[in-house]
């Protein structure tokens, strides 16, 4: 994770750290705007950028809050585009997810919004509420009231009407401007062409007629591959003629863009008009592969999908996007929204929604077997970048009649994201609405359905630290999963109790249970990321009970496989527990080294969970080291994070030791004033500085550490285990 530069360390010129989308082509006009919205920020915290579709609010607010982040001196900025969120309460994860925040915790995702925006100096922009604005409008002015160094940058069709907003209202681009985009993006689509005495008249009257906004004027500008300027006016005045409508209240400017975007289908062959309104199914971004599956046929066949969604991309209807060789397309809200009308009118919506649930079906199926493989991280990038599609097809599985049983098994098949990328909370919201209803029929796959998702819910319950709900579920799956003798989902429910066992220090129960689900494994068959975290928690359990030997075998035995099969995840929880064995012994070097891994691997994962106990680990291995005042800072560092992961080391005495030896030899090394300073200092490093830190990446800003005698390597049979990797049980989260 990048760390994010405080204002007094950021290079001069530079744009402060955040997720703002990239600009990939030239931006055209509002100097005086971009002024004017940076000195509104200044005067007030929240700013709501309002306008008609396609004027161009997105584009012109992202390029305003790069520009006003900076001049405020905002440590970073944050976009969170809200135009793929259908449910108000998704609302707050979808923030979550832009702010890159994990939390295991079972508390309201809005209360670790809160403690988590408190202190920091953000300009948090957020797009496309309108259809969400009470839920937005709750939000940001709870988020305002409890964060005072947060600004807000709202954009929308109307106002949040909250309290000490102040309106932004963007008008469309003056001619001149206008007349330049067109050039602009012309010039795109025909290298030879140029703004001139010839054309000038044509294309300055086909943007005044366009009221100038930007999306129509870009819209016009794609034509041109088949039109010159002149024949785009004496066809956009056609047009008005024929569709501009005179219903009142209705602003003019709205009825221009829809005559714009109705013009522009028009002109479509019937086949791009197709491809058109069955794009509209997808909520964000989506690629060519999806595309022709979900949308092919019935007049559409797939290998003409790539040509007519190349010919959309040409008129400015599809944006092609590309990042890291990666390349993916998205609509514009308001372009999609006409293509959805287009798709209700003849009556397909329900059929095409149905296709995309089971595109999406089948790619969460085929990335929960390939989690289990070398390709775990491009899995894990992969399914971030279509949850807005695996959110829509979770909707439509939990909203249609006769689809819930499938929405069961969509909800519990991501458990591995759930939980292995720190998505807990959405998790838990997408498995508790699908078991809370009845499945269409017992037995079979629609029972087996069932049974995934509770399973599953209780581990995400065990990992938020929920154990009664946890221990409720995982009851129901194992009842009927004996009863109707399925064998694999008893082993998981037995598996998670066993986690269950061992986060609450039941060792025994947990061993017992632990030992039986892997023998239950075994007999089926079963391999892969969950099995593997099976062996891993009852490495801890008998190394909780004094026999760090075992433990070790486990782990090895774990390393092994996961080296064989290319998997990282579990393999660092392996890692950090034979890096603890590797205190024990003595050999710090290779201990630093061990833990080193964990923590590039967690950070890859986003694993909150993996994260803090290495770096609890490493603050151990440090003040052995003899340096006590960056064991102090690190431990200080933990402490922050400890509230978003849950109770600080569980509440249980088996993890605590680590800590509490570690904690009483930097005190008695630094003394304890010096002590609390350093713990005070490593609580002030944001979650990606102190990952940097641990990983020793900026050891020129430290802290000096007081040099003092090594701490005393007590006999390795003296020592307590360490904390356990898998601490909540199960595959662990970040």
């Amino acid at each position: 994770m990048r760390r994010e530069l405080r204002p007094a360390d950021r290079p001069e010129g530079s744009t402060p750290p955040g997720n703002l989308p990239l600009e990939l082509n030239r931006f055209v006009g509002r100097a005086a705007e971009l002024a004017e919205l940076t000195r509104a920020l200044e005067a007030a915290r929240l700013v709501t950028v309002t306008g008609a579709g396609g004027v161009g609010k997105s584009r012109f607010s992202a390029r305003a809050a790069a520009l006003a982040a900076e001049h405020l001196g905002c440590e970073a900025v944050r976009r969170v585009d809200l135009a793929t969120v259908r449910e108000p309460n998704l609302v707050e994860y979808a923030l979550a997810a832009a702010l890159e925040l994990t939390d295991h915790t079972s508390r309201p995702q809005r209360d670790v919004l809160l403690d988590h925006l408190g202190q920091r100096q953000l300009l948090l922009v957020i797009d496309g509420f309108e259809h969400l604005v009470d839920a937005c409008a709750s939000l940001v002015q709870e988020l305002l009231g409890a964060a005072a160094d947060l600004r807000i940058l709202a954009v929308g069709r109307r106002p949040l009407s909250v309290e000490g907003e102040r309106i932004f209202p963007l008008a469309p681009l003056c001619t001149a401007d206008a007349a330049d985009l067109f050039a602009d993006r012309a010039v795109a689509l025909l290298p030879g062409f140029t703004l001139d005495d010839g054309n000038r008249t044509d294309v300055v009257e086909v943007c005044r007629r366009l009221d100038c906004l930007p999306l129509a004027v870009e819209l016009a500008a794609g034509r041109l591959r088949a039109l010159s300027p002149a024949d785009l006016l004496g066809r956009l005045d056609d047009r008005f003629r024929l569709l501009t409508g005179t219903a009142r209240g209705v602003l003019p400017r709205h009825q221009t863009l829809r005559t714009a975007i109705g013009w522009s289908h028009e002109l479509c062959t019937a086949q791009e008009r197709l491809l058109w309104a069955r794009l509209s199914v997808f909520s964000g971004q989506f690629d060519l592969d999806a595309a022709e599956y979900i949308c092919s046929g019935d007049g559409l066949h797939a290998d003409a999908v790539l040509d007519v969604l190349s010919e959309l991309i040409a008129q400015s209807l599809v944006i092609r996007e590309e990042a890291d060789s990666v390349v993916r397309y998205r609509m514009l809200d308001t372009v999609r929204a006409y293509g959805a009308d287009w798709l209700e009118v003849s009556g397909d919506t329900t059929r095409m929604r149905r296709r995309h649930r089971d595109w999406y079906m089948g790619l969460a199926t085929w990335c929960e077997l390939d989690w289990f493989s070398p390709r775990q991280s491009d899995v894990a990038a992969q399914i971030g970048a279509e949850l807005p599609n695996l959110r829509a097809a979770l909707e439509f599985c939990l909203t249609e009649p006769g689809e819930t049983h499938l929405g069961q098994y969509l909800a519990g098949t991501l458990w591995f994201y759930w939980a292995g990328c720190g998505q807990l909370s959405e998790g838990r919201h997408w498995l508790e609405r699908s078991v809370e209803l009845d499945a269409e029929s017992e037995g079979g796959d629609y029972a087996r359905s069932r049974l995934k998702a509770l399973w599953v819910l209780g581990y995400v319950a065990i990992l938020q630290g929920d154990t009664v709900p946890a221990l409720a579920a995982l009851q129901e799956c194992r009842d009927e999963a004996e009863r109707i003798g399925d064998s694999t989902a008893v082993a998981y429910a037995v598996h998670r109790r066993g986690c269950l066992a061992l986060v609450t220090d039941d060792l025994p129960r947990a061993e017992e249970l632990l030992r039986t689900a892997l023998a239950g494994y075994r007999e089926i068959g079963e391999l892969n990321s969950s099995v593997l975290m099976g062996q891993v928690e009852l490495a801890m359990a008998v190394a909780f009970q004094g026999d760090l030997a075992t433990a070790v075998e486990l782990c090895e035995d774990v390393r092994l496989v996961c080296e064989d099969h290319g998997e990282r995840w579990t393999l660092a929880y392996a890692l950090y527990v034979l890096a603890y064995a590797e205190w024990v012994k003595g050999d710090l070097v290779r201990a630093r080294q061990l833990l080193r891994e964990c923590l590039v691997i967690g950070d890859t994962f986003h694993d909150l969970l993996g994260t803090v106990l290495t770096i609890e680990l490493l603050a151990l291995v440090t003040v052995t080291e003899g340096d006590a005042g960056e064991a102090a800072l690190l431990q200080g560092a933990a402490g922050r994070i400890w509230p978003s992961v849950g109770l600080p080391l569980f509440g249980s005495e088996h993890y605590n030791v680590p800590h509490e030896r570690c904690a009483s030899d930097a005190r008695a090394m630094l003394g304890d004033a010096r002590f609390e300073s350093f713990v005070a200092a490593g609580a002030r490093l944001e979650l990606g500085e102190a990952v940097e830190r641990a990983l020793g990446r900026d050891t020129g800003s430290r802290p000096p550490a007081v040099p003092g005698p090594r701490a005393a390597h007590p006999a390795p049979e003296t020592r307590e285990p360490a904390a356990s990797p898998t601490v909540q049980g199960g595959e662990t989260t970040g």
